[in-house]
């Protein structure tokens, strides 16, 4: 897409000093309130697992069965999306609490945190939504943007993209492997090393979840482990949906790697605006999402509290329209439902709109810009230990 005409160089660099001076606002008066948001939806989170798993033990009864999983679920998507991502963003380093360090925290999921801050915070957050770059972009297996070469096993992605909404975690653990990279410039050893990673914590999921608390249940092991499994599966959906209506809506933009390259400051800040998309909601509606319903406020200031996005969304919404800007938001079902609309409509094959050289696999030498590791180092201290260590 490429920077929108209307704006000069002047402009774009303005923009940028304003969503800088902006966040300096909101990280300055960081303090109790925030630090108190947080222990209470910890506080929720695992009253809701301790609760959730004991009504399972009781599994034989229907409701106690409905209650479980439904608290279950509820722990579990409050621990990935709130307390997890979150955290390993860094928007908590700040209190110095070892429970919420960005250097230490790993998930309740399949995918180990060191291997997701590198997909994720670094490849994701540094490159959103650049074709070739960001492997985010249909997570390797769907084609979101024209700029992608059609082959036929996309007609077949409408059918497909179910599958890795049920198994979300397990597509999110396998991502950074980079399989298209094997052979080329990644070594079957680098491969084989992180694969252990992986699997070590896929098996210390599996066995809490699947082996663990049903043999603590006895002869209530069938329905714990249904309710285990329930949950896992109701958080892969919940955070497939959110995840997607962030990025692949209808108007969210793609870029090409020749658009992006030595952007300043506030070209990537524009580009964060344009490949985001918001979703509308209640208060309740957010704190499930980890506020990433505000995933343009997300993506401009990705180590910033969440809960704080609620309070800048306006003020980023204004900036916007003072320089002409599209800011993508709307109610769930309007951005789910452009999310599914471009599923379907780049597994067909069809004219490309732009000129130029299609990038036809993920780029693999990895070039930041210039100002990339500065920019970074300030916005995402846990994106830029990623990259430093992977």
């Amino acid at each position: 897409m490429g920077r929108p005409t209307h704006l000069t160089d002047a402009d774009v660099e303005q923009l940028g000093a304003e969503l800088d001076a902006l966040r300096d606002e909101v990280m300055n008066s960081l303090g109790k309130d925030d630090a108190r948001y947080i222990y209470r939806v910890l506080n929720t989170q695992r009253f809701s697992e301790v609760a959730g798993r004991a009504l399972l033990f009781a599994g034989i009864l229907p409701p106690a069965w409905l209650a479980g999983t439904a608290l279950l679920s509820l722990s579990k998507i409050l621990e990935n999306m709130e307390i997890g991502h979150n955290a390993m963003h860094g928007q908590w380093d700040w209190m110095q609490d070892p429970a919420l360090d960005s250097a230490t925290y790993d998930w309740d999921n399949t995918c180990p945190g060191r291997e997701w801050k590198h997909s994720h915070n670094y490849m994701h957050h540094t490159y959103t939504n650049i074709v070739g770059m960001d492997r985010d972009l249909g997570y390797s297996i769907l084609r979101m943007s024209e700029d992608q070469k059609w082959n036929p096993a996309f007609l077949f992605q409408p059918f497909y993209v179910l599958v890795l909404a049920a198994f979300f975690q397990w597509g999110v653990a396998l991502h950074d492997l980079e399989w298209e990279r094997l052979g080329k410039d990644k070594s079957y050893a680098e491969a084989l090393s992180q694969g252990r990673d992986i699997w070590r914590k896929v098996r210390r999921q599996v066995l809490k979840d699947y082996v663990l608390f049903p043999v603590l249940a006895g002869p209530m092991a069938p329905f714990v482990f249904s309710g285990n499994l329930v949950a896992n599966f109701n958080r892969n959906v919940w955070s497939f949906l959110i995840i997607f209506c962030g990025h692949f809506t209808e108007q969210a933009e793609m870029f090409r790697i020749e658009e992006t390259e030595n952007e300043t400051q506030g070209e990537w800040y524009l580009r964060q605006m344009l490949a985001s998309s918001n979703v509308n909601g209640s208060v309740p509606f957010h704190v499930l999402t980890g506020h990433l319903g505000y995933q343009i406020e997300h993506h401009l200031f990705p180590d910033m509290p969440s809960n704080r996005y609620r309070e800048i969304g306006p003020k980023i919404q204004a900036i916007a329209e003072r320089y002409n800007l599209n800011y993508n938001t709307g109610p769930f079902s309007k951005q789910l439902g452009g999310v599914a609309k471009r599923i379907l409509r780049m597994a067909l094959p069809h004219r490309r709109k732009r000129k130029g050289p299609m990038p036809s696999s993920i780029h693999h030498e990895r070039p930041a810009p210039k100002t990339q590791a500065q920019r970074r180092t300030r916005t995402n201290g846990a994106a830029a230990t990623a990259a430093a260590t992977h």
